[in-house]
């Protein structure tokens, strides 16, 4: 039961430490107390504070050096940094996603035929709602509507250009379907086709920058929060 206590107690300082630092409680670049005050404030053991100062070290928090003490380093870990980045370049992935479709949304106002909108809808009724039981299944039906409707613009390039990108989109999918972005509704898919048989390619461009935008303003917030 011992080296479970231990762990507990090692536990608890990282996050105490943690907390200390994330509060601003030493700026970046200050040296932090040294262990033996930092054991009386937390109520542990040298070995504990030495311990969770390694931990916080990994973690991107803290920085070790020889001979002059233990300073901050940032009050965000590595995983938060890693995690902001991933978000910015799923930013940029968005930005690129959301202008392929509205072009392609656009030229298939002008060059769709019955047969294209029947298609769709077909495609989007298979692919349903979301169920977890059946996540891997929803985001390849997913991507394949999306696909469709840059199908039915009938440019050829455009076709290859997100067929190139298609695996960053599935990965744009995955953030919405896990909650971590916003995912728009059977009905704001629908509004899409429902835009494209208008023919009217204004309102084509127009509702698919509108199904883009709560991603692209979700995203926005992240990273500036």
């Amino acid at each position: 039961m011992q080296p479970a206590a231990r762990t507990n107690l090692a536990d608890n300082a990282v996050s105490n430490i943690r907390a200390e630092i994330t509060a601003k409680r030493w700026q970046v670049g200050e040296r932090i107390p040294n262990e033996t005050t930092l054991a009386d404030m937390l109520g542990v053991s040298r070995g504990t504070v030495r311990e969770a100062v390694r931990v916080l070290v990994a973690q991107g928090f803290l920085d070790t050096r020889q001979g002059s003490g233990t300073y901050v380093q940032s009050i965000t870990g590595s995983e938060d940094r890693l995690l902001r980045i991933r978000r910015t370049g799923l930013r940029d992935q968005v930005e690129t996603r959301c202008a392929l479709e509205v072009e392609a949304a656009r030229l298939a106002a002008t060059r769709f035929t019955p047969e294209t909108i029947i298609k769709l809808r077909d495609i989007l009724a298979d692919r349903g709602e979301y169920n977890p039981a059946t996540h891997d299944r929803y985001i390849e039906r997913d991507l394949k509507f999306h696909k469709a409707v840059v199908d039915a613009s009938g440019n050829r390039a455009l076709m290859e250009v997100y067929d190139f990108f298609s695996l960053s989109i599935g990965e744009i999918i995955k953030a919405t379907v896990t909650g971590e972005l916003p995912e728009p509704d059977m009905a704001a898919h629908a509004a899409i086709i429902d835009a494209i048989e208008s023919g009217n390619p204004e309102k084509a461009e127009a509702t698919t920058r509108a199904f883009m935008a709560p991603i692209l303003a979700e995203l926005d917030r992240l990273l500036t929060s």
